[in-house]
Order: structure tokens, then sequence, then C-alpha cells
């Protein structure tokens, strides 16, 4: 097997089982029968305006036939993503887009502070996060040792992102041209998934580069960073909670 898919199934451990999404030029009927090999079923089907895009919502996905899709995700055949679980997880993220909808390719200066006081805030509270960099912003993930409930993990991004948004304070910077998404988003978690790690963006098909404090790495440097994440950054329980109480209680 690929060190990649191990990396990227062990990435995966705690999201539903048996479920992914999968992004892709490729359609038709011949196409549609070989993604739905070993058993799987297609849940629903949509074709977006974006480079002709096709997505595939797949249920009851063998172990063999992810393992298949997600060498397809590195090969860059198609874009792998994943749907966090229903109660609790063991990932969370934290997903800024540039809400500039005249130009939503290009990163605002106003996304580059509110990812570095985002980064801050977490090193800060001894959360380590992984950040990948995604079209026009940018996915923060953070790993723990062990699932955490969804709306404690909702209330933990959303504090957050309000640490981060508070440098928008006195500066001549606008906070409504960033958007903040969440995952697991208690109010959507079983509509809404997350393109995993390790492929090409849909819209302008750059490698989903990580970025470190100094630099943009490459693809490969991106891949070893990936593995020390997954080896090395995960969060005990206890430096959970201590984060989760430092930060201050939304009104």
């Amino acid at each position: 097997m690929d060190p990649r898919v191990s990396l990227l199934k062990e990435f995966s451990r705690g999201f539903t089982h048996g479920t992914a999404k999968v992004e892709t030029e490729q359609f038709g009927f011949p196409f549609l029968d070989r993604l739905l090999s070993d058993g799987a079923s297609l849940e629903y089907g949509e074709l977006t305006a974006v480079r002709l895009l096709h997505k595939y919502k797949l249920v009851n996905i063998s172990e063999r036939r992810m393992d298949e899709l997600l060498q397809l995700h590195i090969t860059k055949e198609c874009n792998v993503c994943r749907y966090f679980d229903a109660s609790a997880n063991d990932v969370f993220c934290f997903n800024l887009d540039n809400n500039h909808k005249a130009n939503n390719t290009v990163v605002l200066p106003e996304m580059n502070l509110a990812l570095h006081t985002l980064r801050n805030c977490l090193q800060g509270l001894g959360c380590e996060p992984l950040i990948v960099a995604s079209g026009r912003g940018y996915h923060v993930w953070c790993r723990l040792d062990e699932p955490v409930e969804n709306s404690r993990l909702y209330g933990f991004m959303l504090r957050a992102a309000v640490q981060a948004l508070m440098a928008f304070h006195g500066t001549a910077y606008d906070h409504q041209t960033i958007k903040f998404n969440f995952y697991p988003d208690v109010n959507i978690h079983n509509v809404v998934s997350l393109r995993l790690f390790g492929s090409d963006h849909a819209k302008n098909k750059v490698f989903s580069r990580v970025l470190t404090p100094d630099r943009l790495l490459g693809e490969a440097a991106s891949w070893d960073y990936f593995g020390d994440f997954l080896r090395n950054k995960a969060i005990p329980p206890a430096r959970f909670t201590a984060a989760f109480n430092a930060l201050p209680a939304l009104l």
C-alpha cells in the first residue's frame, strides 16, 4: 500500500465509516459502474459550474474500495471528501475563505491577518494546527488523541475564531471579507464534507500545500509535514480541556 494512503487512513479514522464524496470531471454510466463497484451505493450526484465538476456522495464503501479511492485522490484523478461523525470527532477544522465575491480566488490581506492570529491563538493554547492552502483561503486542522463531543468542538472553534477576528479591531481591515466555516458543524454535519489533504483544489488545480510560519512547502515536503503532524501533534484530552477553558466564553 502507498504510505500516503496509510497516512490518510489514519487521519480519517474517526470520520463516518464507509461514506465519502468524490469530486471528479469524469462522468457517464460506465464510470458510475466502476465507482459503485464492490457494493458501494450512490446517495446523490450533482454537476457544478466549476470546471464542470461532478460530485458523487457514496455510502457503504468497503475498506478495499476506500483504499482505491484514496489512491486516486493522491494521484489527482479525483478528490475524496469525508464526512464528520454525527456525535464526536478526533479532528476539527476551521475553513477560512475569502468572502469577496467579485474575485474569490485571491487571498486578501485580511486573510493573512486572521490566519496569523488564529495560528498564534491555537499554538498559545498548546493546540498545534496543520494549515493547508485551499483555493481562496486555508484549512486549519487540529487533531485529538480521543474524540470530543461535537458541540464542545464547535464551541471551541467559535471562541477561537472570535479571538482571531478581534485582531481587526482598530485596523483598516474589514473583518467581513473573511468567512469562517467550522467542521464539524453541529447543524449540518450530515450534509457537508471536507476535502482531505493531499490533492489538487478543484478550482485552481493547485496542490493543497502546507503553510508553515515561514513559507508554503512543496508537495513532497507537505507530505512529510503531514506525516509528522499525525505522529507528533495530537492534542491530549487534558490539554484540550485546558485550552477550551482558557478561551473567553461567548455571551
